[in-house]
This record gives C-alpha cells, structure tokens and sequence, in this order.
C-alpha cells in the first residue's frame, strides 16, 4: 500500500513539472506569444524534402522562416480553441507564403493557435507577419552559404546583437537530430520583447549543432 502511494505521489510530481498544452480553451485567454522561427535548410532535410516541399526548390533562399505566432500562458499553451471566427481565405493563407513557406502551414497554424488570439484571421495573420519583420534576421545567418556546426548559443548570441532590447531570457534555440532548428522569441500582446516562461526556455546545449546554408 505503502509502495503504491509512493508511485502516485511521484507520477503527481512528474505530471506537475511537465508543461502541457491545453485543448478548448477559451479564445484570448493567454499571457503573451511565442514567435516561432524555423531555419529552412533544417525544416528541409529534416521533413521538407521528403514531402516535395516548394520551401525547399532550390530556387529559394530561406534563411529563418515563421513558424507560427504562438499565444502562450505562463504555464502550458493553449490550442484548437472553440472560435466564432470566419477561418481566412485560401488566398490570405496563400499570401504568407513568401516568409512561411506555404499557405497550407498558415492554415494550419491558424487552426492551431490563431483561434486561440481572439483575433479575426485577418488580424492574426497580420499580426503574425508585423512580429516576423519586426524581428531582424542576423545577416551573418541571413546570407549563410555554407553548412557550419556551432553551439546554438552563438545563434542566440546573434540575435541578441542584431535586436536591441531582445535579451537572453527572451529568446531560445532549439534543436532536432544535431541541428538548429528554430529561434523561439517572447512577445508581448503588443509584440514587444519580454521575458519567456520556464516551459519555453529550453536552450539546445549541444556544443557542435549543424546549421546549413541558406536554401
């Protein structure tokens, strides 16, 4: 009996100390956003190539590309929230291809998260391009011709000298399979910089990330 309290009390622990998403939660209800970038040359060896990806036409050169404006609580995120909402148009999610790769990641992040703003889609989508060119791409990574391998704390560190007010607690790199693969940047509702939660600030520690030239 006694070893089986035990077992709760640490799965109650673990259960509290993972951060998890929420699904119907009420449209607006949220703390501050998390703009998600993603680095093309990843995305593509990664998933993009195999699925025949336009982002990935060689005629491109995608550096940091949006991934999606996310809203975020302090604790957790919200997603797939009841919306009255009119979902945008194929030809609004169409228009945010040029820095997102595809119009079908626009709905789909829409469906995600951009139910969960509270905003018209319009305003999101909107929204979501004003935070993107509100965010300089360090041109040392914008014009990367090359494939290099360094810790993910040079990208941040990049970042960081290319935006004023941008700080560490700001801003976080993440990686997949031994590759950069986004810059995550807290936002205010205004879509100022701010401190990130605990959940979010989970820096890639790998000291030697491949980062591949800009495709």
């Amino acid at each position: 009996m006694r070893q089986l309290s035990l077992s709760a009390a640490l799965l109650a622990l673990v259960l509290a100390a993972t951060p998890a998403a929420a699904e119907g939660e009420r449209a607006g209800a949220f703390d501050y956003y998390v703009l998600a970038l993603s680095w093309s040359s990843s995305f593509c060896t990664l998933e993009g190539d195999a699925r025949g990806e336009d982002q990935c036409d060689p005629r491109h050169d995608h550096s940091f590309t949006l991934h999606g404006l996310w809203p975020q609580n302090e604790r957790g995120w919200p997603s797939y929230c009841p919306s009255a909402a009119r979902d945008p148009s194929r030809r609004e999610t169409a228009a945010m291809a040029d820095i997102m790769g595809s119009g079908g990641l626009a709905w789909h992040q829409w469906k995600k998260h951009g139910r969960c703003s509270g905003l018209p889609a319009a305003e999101y989508l909107d929204a979501s391009r004003d935070a993107y060119e509100a965010v300089t791409i360090p041109p040392v990574l914008a014009r990367l011709n090359r494939d290099v391998t360094l810790p993910a704390k040079v990208v941040e560190d990049a970042f960081i000298e290319a935006n004023p007010g941008l700080t560490p607690q700001a801003i976080t790199i993440t990686c997949a399979q031994g590759m950069i693969r986004e810059a995550r940047i807290c936002l205010t509702k205004d879509l100022e910089f701010r401190a990130c939660g605990a959940d979010v600030s989970r820096d890639c520690t790998l000291p030697n990330a491949l980062m591949g030239a800009v495709r």
